[in-house]
C-alpha cells in the first residue's frame, strides 16, 4: 500500500481486501478485490495501515454464517488485527501510534479509516505479528482464570484443547501466575512444546487418559478447582469426573460441534457450576479502566518473555487459498496471519 500525501489530509490510497457477499465456506465464498481512491479524513478521524490479522476459528464462523451474530453483507473478515496510524486528525493518535482493535477489526484489508473509538494503543517496540493476536486469546485465557474461580497458588486447572492459542495461553499465564494444568490434547505430538510453555501434565484426550489424569490428582490428594472446556461432548465430560465438588466448569468453544450433556450426580450430588464465556459480551460491558488494565498486564507478560504466541506463516491476501488451505496442515504449527504490506512478508 502506497499514501501520497496533500493538504486537509487528502491523499491516494491503493486498497486490498477480502470480502464476502454470502455465507459459506471460506474458499468458496472469500473474494480478493483491490481499488485505488481519493481519501479525506475529516475532524477525529485517522487513517490506519494494517499490519496483521489473524485466521481464528471464530473467523471460519464468522464467514461461514454460524457465530454468535452474523454480519451484514457485503463484509471484510478479521476479529483482530494491528495497525500504524499514517494520517491523523485526533491528536490522541499520532502518526506512528500502533493500536489494536477492541471491536471488530475488519482486519482482512490494507487499511481503514475511522474514528478512534473502540481502539487500544501498543507499544511500538514489541513484535508487531504478536501484537496482532493480542485482543482474542491471552485475553481469553485471562478472563477465565479470573472470574470463575478464586484460585491460589497451586490449584489445579484442567483443560482440553490444550495445543490451541487458547489452550497455550493458559498454559503460559496460568504457569506465571503460580498455578498448576493438566491438558488434555489429541495428538501428544505437541507435548514437549507445551512442557517448554510450563504445562505441568500432558494426557491424551481420551478415556486412558482420563483415568491417569485421575490417578495423579488421587496421588495428591487433590482434585481441579476450575476446567476450561473448547471441545464440548464426551471431552468435556471427561473433565467433570476431574473436579472438586462445586468447581466450575468454563466452555468457551465446541470444536467437536457436540453439545455438553450433563448428567444429574453432578448438578444434584457434587453441586458442580457450569458456564459458557464469550469475549466479544466481556468488551462489550467492561469498564474501560478494567480493559486498559487488562490488557496492559498481558502486554508486560509479553514484555517479559512470559507470553508467546507461535506463527506459522504469514500471507498476502491475495495468497488466501495458501492461507486457509495451511489451516488444516498436519505439520502445521502456530498461527496462519495475512499480512498486507508485501514488504512485510520478507
Amino acid at each position: 500500500m502506497f499514501l501520497f500525501f496533500y493538504p486537509h489530509e487528502v491523499y491516494r490510497s491503493c486498497m486490498s481486501a477480502l470480502v464476502i457477499r454470502s455465507f459459506g465456506s471460506p474458499l468458496s465464498v472469500l473474494e480478493y478485490q483491490r481499488t485505488e481512491e481519493m481519501s479525506d479524513l475529516a475532524d477525529g478521524e485517522l487513517c490506519l495501515k494494517i499490519l496483521a490479522s489473524p485466521i481464528n476459528p471464530a473467523d471460519l464462523n464468522w464467514i461461514e454464517g454460524t457465530y454468535g451474530k452474523k454480519p451484514e453483507l457485503p463484509a471484510t473478515p478479521g476479529t483482530e488485527a494491528v495497525a500504524e496510524v499514517v494520517a491523523s486528525r485526533d491528536a490522541a493518535f499520532p502518526v506512528g501510534m500502533r493500536v489494536i482493535f477492541l471491536d471488530y477489526a475488519h482486519g482482512w484489508q490494507s487499511q481503514r479509516v475511522l474514528r478512534a473509538h473502540g481502539l487500544l494503543p501498543v507499544p511500538a517496540d514489541l513484535p508487531w505479528a504478536e501484537l496482532a493476536m493480542l485482543k482474542v486469546n491471552p485475553a481469553t485465557a485471562w478472563r477465565m482464570l479470573h472470574d470463575f474461580a478464586a484460585l491460589q497458588p497451586g490449584d489445579v486447572v484442567v483443560q482440553n484443547a490444550a495445543n490451541s492459542a487458547v489452550g497455550r495461553c493458559v498454559i503460559q499465564l496460568a504457569h506465571a501466575l503460580g498455578l498448576r494444568t493438566f491438558n488434555f490434547v489429541r495428538d501428544p505430538e505437541p507435548a514437549e512444546e507445551l512442557r517448554a510453555l510450563g504445562a505441568d501434565a500432558i494426557f491424551r484426550d481420551d478415556a486412558e487418559g482420563q483415568q491417569q489424569a485421575l490417578e495423579a490428582l488421587r496421588a495428591e490428594g487433590r482434585w481441579a478447582q476450575l476446567a476450561l472446556n473448547a471441545v464440548g461432548g464426551e471431552s468435556a465430560l471427561r473433565q467433570c469426573d476431574l473436579l472438586a465438588d462445586g468447581a466450575m466448569q468454563v466452555t468457551y468453544g465446541a470444536m467437536s460441534r457436540r453439545p455438553l450433556t450433563i448428567p444429574n450426580k453432578h448438578l444434584i450430588f457434587r453441586g458442580l457450576r457450569f458456564s459458557g464465556f464469550w469475549l466479544s459480551q466481556w468488551l462489550a460491558h467492561a469498564e474501560a479502566a478494567e480493559v486498559e488494565k487488562m490488557y496492559g498486564t498481558l502486554i508486560d507478560f509479553m514484555r517479559r518473555g512470559q507470553l508467546r504466541t507461535m506463527i506459522d506463516g504469514m500471507y498476502s491476501f491475495e495468497d488466501f487459498p495458501a492461507a486457509i488451505a495451511r489451516l488444516t496442515a498436519a505439520d502445521r504449527r502456530g498461527k496462519i496471519l495475512f499480512a498486507p504490506d508485501p514488504c512485510l512478508l520478507r
